[in-house]
């Protein structure tokens, strides 16, 4: 048998400059959009308060980035150019605290490589500009006015074979405009603008331009006025590039971490805020287009991120449908690892278990008030503005902001049903081995003496309650029942449509989620589980084996037993009680990919909820069930002090209000 031919030795050698660039830029510059990024990102750091960027065929051609920041030294010009120059960093300290967009120094010079570049510039305190040209190296005098204009001609020149993967002009033109988009989001006090071929495109004004949003990831204890009106400048940001009605039905975030960790574990430091907007539950889209996460100042994609604020969602979204939100975190600079992907959109956390907390924590209570009560509160302001509202700019006119001073009503005791003036109790049994999921709702019961109504179909859904006091009530009062699903009720906007089902099931889900927790204070809730006759047997890798050995305690609240038949291979031997005619081997495997890729605690208490949830709806009021005006209005009190009563635990909404206006319209009045 012949031995296989070996390829020809190749020695050795170091790689010439020009290829060294060019290998960097096929990191670094993807499309034109890569290269608009890279030039607002130096635009920015130089201090810019107005962007403009000029491009043709959608950046191919051209591509033009002026600022009117702080400006080149002549003397520094010639080496803007040369890799790893930069004013950013200057040693491994400033490395592992970035505080500007840009730090590598590698992006011109990448650049430059595969396009015809030229820098304008004139720095501040200087008589007169001066242009590079980045081909020839020639610098000569220009007139311009202080600032830095980044040209550059064919981009892939140079490399024909990167310009054929290029696609359509309009398709490059878009990506163009999303890159500065997100510049834009971030920065309320910049001015923007995108020329193509001689028209403007798109065109954000400077909001707030007293205010340093560039200086925020340095400076935490933001003075509450001046934070005010932070959030107010990104709200007329938000609403000039995602639209009015992104404002609109979007809820205002301001929350921050409790204090520093001086536990011992190295990560003290300043307390992570978060910050921004998010969608309301109805606002959700088909697609994640609208989804925006800045670490410092700096977009990034972020699976920590994203799984946060999806968590939060989990339990009023419908389906498959994705949220919509804009988040800004600022954290210590040493706390995160940014240098850490080619185009700096990724990061790396130091304790990504805190960040994960922080985002989750701050969208849950931004989610759990009631809209009810804000939206009553914003029709009033709207009826009778105030010089408090007037003096805003609007902003609050857009869109009604809920913030940690308007506080949700106290929650009601989990004892009380509907009244505390006539209440019905709740009282948990235990569940026993092999209880069926459908009979759940009959561990919640009314006490014995109790008042029920005869056509009730569930005692446990049985709201008896006296009328509520005369008042000013968001959802209204109610006027009656149509079908035996829905609850016609009036209030000061219109007419008030309510699924009282998926109502009340929200309810009683919150209800229990707070006894859970009252009972965790007190111990250590687990989930009942049932011993499997005959172990189920799966093949694992190693990552689920260490998995299942690492988390034995969090197993086993969860009702899980898993434990290593072979080195290769685990054995299920108890599943929860209500699971016990499912999938085990599944089941098993979907919880040990959770507790591998995310924090334990989540799946934990994601396990529990969605075990609640089922309870809660098989405890929840049934459709046909006749109640009478003043159960309707006991109901629509309660929504009104239940966290997350707009959506039942399924993502349906609970309540739609109708106003007179569109009543009017229905009926032609007024025409």
């Amino acid at each position: 048998m012949n031995a296989p031919t070996l390829p020809p030795r190749r020695p050795i050698r170091e790689l010439p400059d020009a290829l060294i660039s060019q290998i960097a830029a096929g990191e670094v510059v993807e499309r034109p959009a890569s290269v608009v990024r890279e030039l607002v990102d130096n635009a920015l750091d130089a201090g810019a308060r107005q962007v403009t960027v000029r491009l043709l065929a959608g950046g191919v051609r051209l591509i033009a980035v002026e600022d009117d920041g702080m400006g080149i030294l002549p003397g520094e010009l010639p080496i803007a150019f040369k890799r790893h120059a930069t004013s950013k960093i200057g040693n491994l300290q400033d490395l592992e605290s970035v505080a500007t967009m840009g730090f590598r120094g590698e992006a011109l010079a990448a650049i430059n490589s595969i396009a015809d570049c030229a820098i304008l510039s004139r720095a501040s305190g200087q008589n007169e500009a001066f242009l590079l040209d980045g081909r020839t190296g020639e610098l000569r005098p220009v007139a311009r006015a202080t600032g830095t204009t980044v040209e550059v001609k064919e981009l892939f020149y140079s490399t024909p074979a990167r310009r054929k993967f290029l696609k359509t002009d309009a398709t490059e033109l878009a990506h163009c405009i999303e890159a500065v988009r997100r510049h834009a989001l971030a920065r309320p006090d910049v001015g923007f603008a995108i020329w193509h071929e001689g028209k403007v495109v798109e065109q954000w004004r400077a909001c707030g331009t007293d205010l340093d949003f560039s200086a925020l990831q340095a400076d935490a204890e933001t003075p509450t006025t001046q934070r005010t009106q932070q959030l107010a400048a990104l709200d007329r940001r938000l609403a000039d590039v995602l639209g009015a009605d992104f404002l609109a039905r979007s809820i205002a975030v301001d929350w921050q971490s409790p204090g520093d960790r001086p536990d011992g574990s190295g990560l003290e430091g300043r307390r992570v805020r978060v910050w921004g907007r998010v969608g309301i539950p109805d606002a959700a889209r088909a697609r994640p287009d609208q989804q925006f996460c800045y670490v410092n100042g700096r977009f990034v994609r972020d699976k920590v991120l994203t799984h946060a604020a999806r968590s939060a969602y989990e339990d009023v979204l419908h389906g498959q449908r994705q949220p919509v939100y804009a988040l800004y975190l600022d954290m210590d600079p040493t706390r995160v690892d940014v240098n850490v992907h080619p185009t700096k959109i990724e990061v790396r956390f130091r304790d990504s278990r805190e960040v994960h907390q922080a985002v989750r924590h701050a969208t849950e209570d931004a989610l759990a008030a009631p809209r009810a009560q804000v939206q009553s509160q914003a029709a009033d302001a709207a009826l009778n503005p105030s010089d408090d509202l007037a003096a805003t700019d609007g902003v609050s006119a857009l869109a009604p902001r809920w913030t940690h001073s308007l506080q949700p009503p106290p929650a009601r005791p989990a004892s009380a049903l509907y009244s505390s003036q006539n209440p019905i109790a709740f009282h948990a049994q235990e569940a026993l081995p092999g209880q069926r999921v459908r009979d759940l709702g009959a561990l919640w019961q009314t006490p014995a003496g109790a008042v029920a109504d005869s056509n009730a179909t569930n005692p446990a859904a049985t709201p008896i309650a006296a009328a509520p006091p005369q008042g000013d009530w968001p959802l209204g009062r109610a006027l009656a029942q149509l079908q035996g699903i829905y609850i016609l009720a009036e209030n000061a906007q219109g007419l008030i449509v309510v699924d009282m089902h998926a109502a009340h099931e929200r309810i009683v889900y919150e209800r229990l989620k707070n006894q859970w927790a009252a009972q965790g204070d007190a111990g250590s809730p687990r989930i009942s589980r049932q011993p499997l006759l005959i172990p189920a047997t799966f093949a694992c890798t190693a990552a689920e084996a260490a998995t299942a050995e690492a988390h034995i305690d969090t197993l086993e609240t969860l009702g899980l037993e898993i434990s290593a038949f072979s080195p290769s291979t685990l054995a299920v031997r108890a599943v929860p009680t209500t699971l016990a005619q499912g999938d085990a081997v599944e089941l098993a495997r979907s919880v040990l990919a959770e507790l591998e890729q995310h924090d334990a605690s989540t799946v934990v208490q994601r396990a529990h909820n969605e075990l609640l949830a089922t309870m809660a709806c098989h405890g929840a009021v049934r459709a046909n069930r006749r109640l009478s005006i003043d159960e309707m209005n006991a109901l629509l009190r309660d929504m009104e002090h239940t966290e997350r009563s707009d959506q039942c635990n399924h993502g349906r909404p609970t309540w739609r209000q109708i106003s007179v206006a569109d009543l009017d319209r229905l009926f032609l009045r007024g025409r």
